[in-house]
């Protein structure tokens, strides 16, 4: 299992054409508009590494659009020395109110793949039409690739939306005390690694499915959008 901290020299096994396939996906999964989160049927959390951040970032989101009917909240890895059992006492420290429709991942889930085949357990028990996945930046690339497969693995292809939560780059995790900039290396790693085992979408299967978000979902992503062109402004006389 590849470490949280992995120095950038360690990526020299990899090629060129290989990192650069990941600076597209990182590219590409981060440019949909988050604002399209406002208008899915879920919002989904990956807990992990002692980010709190991740629960009040999704409760406010939540709470302050009642359109949402449900709430995912996957578990964590009991092996982590920041780990709490996720229960709704626990989340309503975070602002939580509105219990109806919330969803506690019940087992713990020690790595990211089982929080998403239970994301994708949801999706198709609940029929959840579409998904907003609520995870820090530097781990979210990696997060979305794992649920598109997840969900691929059991034929569901609903639109994800990303939704990176606001914490500053330089911020410490509370697992390990490292930040952003420590944490990629390792992600870019994982990514690479795991698109061999097939636990994450490979290049080409992110590149198909957001061809079909785009050309099934357009008006989601960019509401009013013209099927012929660009966005069009909409604009009023008077």
């Amino acid at each position: 299992m590849t470490g949280r901290i992995v120095r950038e020299e360690d990526l020299a096994g990899f090629t060129a054409g290989q990192i650069l396939d990941v600076l597209k996906a990182l590219t590409v999964i981060l440019a949909l508009p988050q604002s399209a989160a406002e208008q899915v049927d879920a919002l989904a959390i990956a807990s992990g590494q002692g980010e709190e951040w991740r629960f009040s970032h999704a409760i406010r989101s939540w709470e302050a659009n009642p359109d949402l009917r449900h709430l995912l909240v996957a578990n964590g890895n009991p092996a982590e020395k920041t780990y709490v059992e996720i229960t709704l006492d626990y989340l309503r420290g975070f602002g939580l109110r509105r219990t109806e429709g919330v969803c506690l991942q019940a087992e713990p889930a020690p790595n990211t793949g089982l929080q998403a085949a239970w994301i994708a357990d949801q999706v198709q028990g609940l029929g959840i039409a579409s998904l907003g996945l609520v995870v820090s930046p530097y781990h979210l690339p990696r997060a979305y690739l794992t649920v598109l497969k997840a969900l691929d693995n059991g034929g569901l292809r609903i639109p994800v939306i990303p939704v990176p939560v606001a914490v500053a780059p330089d911020a410490p995790v509370p697992e390990t005390g490292a930040d952003t900039y420590d944490l990629i290396p390792g992600e870019v790693t994982r990514i690479l690694s795991y698109q061999d085992k097939g636990w994450v979408a490979t290049s080409e299967e992110l590149q198909q499915y957001l061809r079909w978000l785009w050309s099934h979902h357009a008006p989601l992503l960019v509401p009013f959008v013209s099927t012929r062109g660009p966005a069009r402004i909409a604009t009023t006389t008077g």
